[in-house]
């Protein structure tokens, strides 16, 4: 069979991938011509798989039919790899040891290149907005779960995943990545990442890598007000208590076998 990426059979399985990837992206369905416009697909090869990924149950369509989004086949496939990932499980339970000792929002993510994945989170006790929810591919520039991880490689590899001009959300995420290198020293000698309103303004967290892996493949953030966390007595406080879990998970993982 031919295996070469010019073999139809290629090509159908890259566009089809690439249409998952591209509604699992969006907040909101897109129309035919919307999908057309971000995958750059011929009107009626892309109009053909939509169609057999809808019967299939990989997306579905709103009332009129018009707008595709994921369907349940996706999002069964999604908790199957939550429920097979063996890390799951003990992150799952370190977060709820650290949401109870500090109160606040934490999420357990990976690094998938340039991005970060959300795989667990625990919701604050207190009163501060939530923002990646499981399964959201965000990019690791602009996160402290992405800083964590990208300072755990050399500046060489962080110059081979990311461009010279990096995704923003706000005025103060980091735009350049030479930036984002110095910040990744200060997370070196640092031992965790901070990162203040450059997700949404407001909000903050401080996180660190799960040892267990080299380099690492597994961060846990806090997510705190942006005010709080420019308290340093407190800042480093809440950093002390992150990095003590995230070695007492890397000694589990290590422990049950997990690599």
């Amino acid at each position: 069979m031919d295996t070469s990426n010019d073999s139809p059979s290629v090509k159908s399985a890259q566009r089809t991938l690439r249409i998952l990837e591209v509604l699992g992206e969006e907040d909101q369905p897109l129309s035919l011509p919307e999908l057309q416009e971000r995958t750059g697909y011929p009107r009626s090869s892309l109009h053909a798989l939509a169609r057999t990924l809808r019967d299939a149950g990989w997306l579905q369509t709103d009332a009129g039919g018009s707008r595709y989004q994921l369907g349940t086949r996706a999002l069964l496939t999604g908790t199957a790899y939550l429920d097979k990932d063996p890390a799951i499980p003990l992150a799952q339970k370190a977060l709820e040891d650290l949401r109870e000792e500090l109160g606040h929002t934490v999420h357990f993510g990976r690094r998938e290149q340039a991005s970060v994945i959300y795989l667990a989170s625990r919701e604050s006790m207190v009163a501060v907005r939530q923002v990646y929810r499981i399964g959201r591919l965000v990019p690791a520039s602009l996160t402290g779960l992405g800083q964590a991880l990208l300072a755990d490689l050399t500046d060489g590899e962080v110059a081979e995943l990311l461009p010279e001009v990096l995704p923003t959300h706000t005025e103060f995420s980091i735009a350049r990545r030479d930036d984002l290198l110095t910040e990744l020293k200060q997370v070196r000698d640092r031992g965790w990442a901070l990162e203040l309103d450059q997700g949404v303004v407001g909000l903050g967290c401080v996180a660190a890598v799960v040892p267990y892996r080299i380099p690492g493949t597994d961060a846990i953030s806090c997510s705190v007000p942006s005010d709080e966390l420019r308290d340093e007595s407190r800042r480093d406080e809440l950093a002390a208590v992150l990095v003590r879990h995230t070695h007492e998970l890397a000694a589990q993982l290590r422990r049950a076998g997990i690599r």
